[in-house]
């Protein structure tokens, strides 16, 4: 009874699903076709479920597998903008980040502390206190501290890794944090929950017409080369740094043109950088951030414009030269190549004007409907997917039939939210359950809230799938598993790098454990030992090429070793224009 319940749960993306959806999108009409398996398509997706629309998601890879994989990790109000007085901007992204931490995802997000280093005398502290008074105020109701001020003792007592000259004191302040790729998904299984159709390996080949409005989409499995058409009312172009390229498959002229801007990160062990604090550092031309990650530290990121492969942007041996530079100004004991565990690369997709000398690129988002039954929408960040996914289904809404009902998801928690707080309070009493450690099953909580039931369920009469995994002991063998069986994974890489973080969280980057973790993704979707095999090749292809091009001196030598790496999805066309 619980194996059928769990076959016809709809937030279960799982093997058996997938032929379902294909059936579904090539013979039902829906309200909505949502392009692109970003946190903004997931969000757009979810918004128009929860209002009662008839929704299609289609993703050409993985969700998240572009920048909503590869941000900051951050949901946080922007403090830099305030000096460049984009003052709702921040107001609007902070409160995203009180409804994340209290409402929508508490399981999901995190408070976490930042030391901003004061390093000059009279000016600065009062110029960035009152910067912070005001993002401590203009979110609304608060669910983290206010701001702190420290002396120089004070915050080397808190940061002690720093040097002694790097800062005349400092002030603490918060913002809040998340696992960017586990929240898209569950935001994506949240919409499949609330009945969307949701397909990923789908792409988009081709757009429908009916007269001078489009109605609908041409898509490809990408796995195994099948082609259907959807029909909709409307569709909407959430793929970010892709949506120029979407708009010319279309035909159409768009209304905004949209700039790939690549921000690198290096991850390093927790011990590296001793601190109980993040740290938030001036650069000469934005900020840097060292955030806390489980066992480590994030440092980045970088900001330079990127015109070459938008799949896999790559990382040069410059750019972690930059990051090095820069956070070793501040710190007593320098971090080296050495250090390093992980590098991703990820793209931002800011808004350009017609004219690339006159225009400001801008982080805030813009919605067009650039045809009748056809709108897009870029820009923005990631703590503001919501409101930007709102806006969309807003713009659509004009060719919709009947009347449009407001946007709820303000109210409406993710999968794993509810009953998320008293299972922590609970976490002893499952860990002797299950005969595991209670961190451990803190740990499961803070990546599926109360959706841990069905995650331990999964190993039922296989015990050994409750023990960690060899090379990458942080994860359990389960988790490898409730990947394929519910999360949407179809390869290799899209547990490694998304679904679990060990692609970064591991200076092996997961060739270790590649054998492991494919044996028993391959059980659940049925590979043989020869896809088996493919599956641990093109990841450990997929690995050397990043780390050859992360030792190249420029963007197009590195571009050119990471995108001749297979691909885990051979079957996707690029570009599709």
């Amino acid at each position: 009874m619980a194996q059928h319940a769990a076959e016809t749960n709809p937030a279960r993306l799982g093997p058996l699903k997938r032929e379902e959806t294909w059936q579904r999108l090539g013979k039902e009409t829906f309200d909505l076709v949502v392009i692109g398996g970003g946190v903004v398509g997931a969000g757009t997706a979810l918004d128009a479920a929860t209002r009662g629309l008839r929704v299609a998601l289609v993703e050409a890879r993985d969700l998240a597998s572009g920048t909503s994989s590869r941000s900051s990790k951050l949901f946080h109000g922007g403090l830099r903008y305030l000096e460049q007085l984009e003052f709702g901007l921040v107001r609007e992204a902070l409160r995203e980040r009180e409804l994340m931490l209290t409402t929508i995802a508490p399981h999901l997000v995190k408070p976490v502390s930042f030391l901003y280093p004061l390093t000059h005398r009279v000016w600065e502290r009062p110029y960035t206190a009152a910067g912070l008074l005001m993002y401590d105020t203009m979110g609304g109701a608060r669910s983290v501290p206010g701001q702190k001020h420290l002396t120089r003792a004070g915050a080397l007592r808190m940061v002690p890794a720093l040097k002694r000259s790097a800062l005349i004191g400092g002030i603490r302040y918060y913002d809040a944090q998340s696992d960017d790729a586990r929240h898209t998904m569950t935001v994506a299984r949240t919409a499949a929950h609330y009945g969307a159709v949701v397909r990923t390996s789908t792409q988009v080949v081709g757009f429908l017409r009916e007269a001078d409005r489009v109605s609908g989409v041409r898509v490809r499995d990408v796995e195994d080369g099948r082609e259907t058409e959807i029909s909709a009312a409307a569709v909407i172009n959430c793929t970010g740094v892709w949506t120029d390229e979407l708009q010319r498959l279309s035909g159409g002229r768009g209304r905004f043109r949209v700039r790939a801007s690549k921000g690198v990160h290096i991850v390093v062990p927790r011990d590296r950088i001793v601190s109980e604090s993040g740290m938030i550092l001036r650069t000469e031309k934005s900020v840097l951030f060292v955030i806390p990650w489980r066992n480590h530290w994030i440092v980045g990121t970088t900001d330079t414009d990127w015109n070459l492969d938008l799949a896999h942007p790559a990382a040069t041996k410059h750019d972690i030269d930059y990051l090095l530079e820069h956070v070793n100004t501040v710190l007593a004991t320098p971090l080296t190549h050495d250090d390093i565990e992980g590098v991703y690369a990820g793209l931002r997709p800011l808004l350009a004007g017609e004219s690339e000398e006159t225009s400001k690129l801008s982080r805030e988002h813009a919605v067009a409907r650039v045809a009748p039954g056809l709108v897009a929408i870029a820009g923005g960040k990631y703590t503001t997917y919501r409101v930007m996914a709102a806006d969309a289904v807003d713009a659509a809404a004009v060719d919709l039939p009947g009347r449009s009902q407001p946007s709820i998801t303000d109210k409406v928690p993710l999968l794993g939210a509810d009953g998320y707080h008293a299972l922590v309070n609970q976490a002893d009493h499952l860990a002797a359950e299950h005969g595991l450690h209670p961190y451990r099953v803190r740990h499961l909580l803070d990546r599926y809230g109360s959706l841990v039931h069905e995650v331990l369920a999964s190993a039922e009469g296989r015990p050994e799938l409750l023990k960690p995994i060899e090379h990458a002991p942080d994860y359990l063998g389960v988790e490898v598993v409730y990947a394929a069986s519910h999360e949407g994974a179809l390869h290799l890489e899209d547990v490694l790098a998304r679904r679990t973080r060990i692609s970064i969280e591991y200076a092996h980057r997961g060739v270790d454990c590649a054998s492991q973790v494919a044996a028993l993704v391959g059980e659940v979707l049925g590979w043989s030992p020869e896809t088996v095999k493919h599956e641990i090749e093109v990841y450990r292809a997929r690995v050397e090429a990043e780390r050859k091009s992360q030792s190249q001196p420029s963007d197009e030598a590195a571009d050119a070793l990471r995108s001749a790496a297979p691909e885990a999805r051979a079957g996707i066309i690029e570009p599709v224009s």
